[in-house]
């Protein structure tokens, strides 16, 4: 028997990826294309982590597939319910290649009319915002395409969210879905993981399984101009800028990355995005940091930068973390900020905030990962560069 360690994940392979692992069980090249659509339902739209439970499967094939696969899911470290409801898991992944476990956060946010579900991308960060917490810790590892699908998977497992399980809550919202909204915001740069986020945001699109749609779905950047075009192009889904600045100067200092691709270069990217249009508009992040980026002149020149644009502005309050050198605004200076974007036609709300307490707000997502060497991080900043 194959030990736990050496099976192969089905989770995160996409439909040809799970069609063609089936060859590892003995699965004739006639079936594969059916089996893979059987499994592929029991995974993702009835959320079974047990091979034994695939009854339109012969049994013996069943014990096959659980001899060579596994359904694992991260394991949950931590759950945390703040005040408000938020959520925030700390979930544990399975060995890497070096025997380390890591760890990454996921939140989700109940709304009245929909519940979001902030997923990462990496293990740490490799970008080092000033503003942000997790920028605090340094990029350890790009997680893969299961590790992605997994946060989502587990959350749904937490929010009894299933088809089985929903038909029996009382309490379930009346179109089924506690989680009606992903976005990429939590730990790391989705688009330095480009080809794992790929992977699983198509899994978690197919209307066969988990079924958001890639408006419900937003992908947000601290800048990698390259890789935006692309990112429209092959995965489709909304688009978040953290802007957080009017002028290279400010920005330069808040997000690092705007040495390398300045807010002009990143804007026109913006302008160029595949399917933009006013049904379809980029989101921009904009942190608000008391006397750094929070003046009427940042307002008015922000609403200069997004001319031709269609763009909506998240003013988001700066949410504090233990050892943070800024302060958020003061409200009134929100507001009055958000009334010249408003008036200038962009959509501006301010963000409340959210799992404060539990720190699970914007900005506040941090996991406890050890320490690269300086060789295996010189490594991951060659492939991230």
């Amino acid at each position: 028997m194959i030990s736990a360690e050496a099976k192969v994940s089905l989770v995160g392979l996409t439909r040809s990826g799970l069609k063609d692992a089936l060859v590892l069980a003995g699965v004739p090249e006639k079936q594969r294309r059916m089996r893979a659509s059987q499994i592929w339902a029991w995974i993702y739209f009835r959320g079974t982590t047990d091979f034994g439970d695939m009854t339109n499967i012969a049994k013996d094939l069943r014990q096959r597939l659980a001899e060579v696969f596994t359904l694992e899911r991260p394991e949950i470290v931590t759950e945390q319910i703040s005040n408000d409801g938020t959520r925030k898991w700390l979930l544990r992944l399975s060995a890497d290649e070096h025997n380390r476990r890591h760890d990454v956060e996921v939140v989700y946010i109940p709304e009245a009319e929909r519940g979001t579900l902030c997923i990462s991308s990496q293990v740490g960060c490799t970008l080092s915002c000033t503003f942000c917490h997790t920028g605090t810790q340094t990029l350890v590892r790009n997680l893969t395409a299961q590790e992605i699908v997994g946060q989502i998977l587990v959350a749904r497992d937490q929010l009894e969210e299933w088809p089985h399980q929903i038909a029996q809550n009382p309490k379930a919202p009346a179109n089924g879905r506690f989680i009606t909204n992903v976005v990429l915001m939590g730990m790391g740069e989705p688009l330095y993981n480009f080809d794992n986020v790929k992977d699983a945001m198509q899994i978690v699109m197919d209307a066969e399984g988990i079924a958001l749609s890639r408006r419900r779905i937003t992908l947000s950047t601290s800048g990698v101009v390259p890789e935006i075009e692309r990112a429209g192009d092959e995965i489709g889904t909304m688009l978040a800028i953290s802007l957080h600045a009017t002028t290279d100067e400010v920005r330069d200092v808040l997000v690092p990355l705007n040495k390398k691709y300045p807010i002009a270069e990143l804007l026109e990217a913006c302008r160029n995005y595949p399917g933009l249009s006013n049904a379809r508009r980029v989101t921009f992040e904009y942190v608000m940091l008391k006397g750094i980026n929070d003046t009427p002149e940042d307002a008015k020149r922000l609403v200069k930068l997004l001319k031709n644009i269609p763009a909506k502005v998240n003013l988001i309050p700066f949410n504090p973390w233990p050892g943070s050198d800024y302060e958020c605004s003061d409200w009134e200076t929100i507001e009055v900020f958000g009334e010249i974007v408003n008036k200038a036609g962009y959509a501006s709300p301010i963000r409340t905030p959210r799992g404060r307490d539990i720190l699970a707000a914007c900005g506040q997502l941090k996991s406890a990962s050890e320490r690269l060497t300086g060789k295996e991080r010189r490594a991951l900043e060659i492939t991230t560069s």
